[in-house]
């Protein structure tokens, strides 16, 4: 084993090419959301990088071929710039059981909530069952989790390494400044000139009264809502900005204005359809009873029929075999 050193700056250059240019995914890792990606990906780019071209000078290429990329990824692993990672497969079991889970959850979300229209509910089962069907087409690709290796060494192939190097972004220090600027501007607030003292004091007025006013029209509506439900014994609900307090974006917030539902009504439309459906079926059953009164006369009278059609051919029969009798004797 090498002794390795701390990352150089041609280290860190590289590293953060490599996170830039090669493709990652992200993946469970002992309950922690981590990047990875593959060796093999890894090494083809790095021998198509800046660093497998030849100096200005003459100088030879960092990578001349695939076993160099190695040993050098090699190093950036003992540097602990990533570390490798072993694939398990997840077994459909474990899926289905993920599956079922889900399914009790949105059961028990579905009683939680007030009943629908049948027609609502058709339609909410129709969809379903083509989200069912997406989501079964997407649970076919394979999926995996990942769990560490034993021999922590860089080889070529599909094993996955997982990124623990992680650079601050530039966005980041930019903000952090930012911020460190805005508290000392505070602090020297005495200093400020009055005009522009006075502004901020006009502008911190204003967001104070935004805000008492933003709390008293959510008082507002729980009231109205509260008097309405009371006076109506729970059967009429309205809310004044419903999306106010809602997670949305600060115009949605203020749109609809009002929202209105009778809760009445659809129990009393449920009551006028069974309504009707009884009496669809007793006028059901009064035709079928009628249609069988009309077909029992019909079926004796083809039964008469059918017998004296017996008869007939009984005595046709009988005339014929007389006949023959009266010629033999006749000769």
């Amino acid at each position: 084993m090498q002794q390795v050193g701390k990352p150089t700056k041609e280290d860190i250059a590289i590293a953060k090419w490599i996170k830039a240019n090669v493709q990652s995914k992200k993946t469970k890792f002992l309950s922690h959301s981590v990047e990875y990606f593959t060796a093999s990906k890894a090494i083809d780019k790095l021998l198509t990088s800046p660093w497998s071209l030849p100096g200005k000078k003459g100088e030879e290429p960092l990578f001349t071929d695939r076993e160099s990329v190695v040993l050098y990824l090699d190093i950036l692993l003992r540097k602990k710039f990533f570390h490798r990672a072993k694939k398990i497969p997840v077994l459909k079991e474990e899926l289905k059981a993920r599956s079922k889970k889900k399914d009790k959850k949105k059961e028990e979300t579905g009683k939680k909530e007030k009943s629908e229209a049948e027609d609502e509910k058709k339609e909410e089962a129709e969809s379903s069952h083509a989200e069912e069907k997406k989501e079964k087409i997407k649970k076919e690709k394979r999926k995996i989790r990942l769990d560490m290796h034993l021999e922590q060494q860089f080889v070529d192939g599909n094993d996955a390494y997982v990124w623990i190097y992680d650079p601050i972004p530039y966005y980041y220090w930019i903000a952090g400044g930012a911020v460190v600027l805005a508290v000392v501007a505070l602090c020297l607030f005495p200093l400020w000139p009055p005009v522009v003292r006075k502004g901020v004091y006009y502008l911190s007025v204003a967001a104070a009264g935004f805000l008492m006013f933003i709390l008293g029209l959510a008082i507002l509506r729980v009231v109205v809502f509260c008097l309405l439900w009371i006076v109506s014994l729970g059967r009429h609900h309205l809310w004044l900005f419903p999306n106010l307090t809602e997670d949305v974006g600060f115009f949605a917030s203020f749109w609809p204005l009002w929202k209105y539902e009778c809760k009445g009504s659809s129990s009393s439309q449920k009551d006028k359809k069974g309504k009707s459906k009884e009496k669809l079926s007793d006028d059901e059953n009064d035709q079928n009873d009628a249609s069988d009164r009309e077909e029992a006369p019909l079926e004796k009278e083809q039964e008469k029929t059918a017998e004296r059609s017996e008869t007939e051919s009984e005595g046709s029969q009988q005339t014929g075999k007389d006949f023959e009798i009266v010629e033999k004797e006749d000769e």
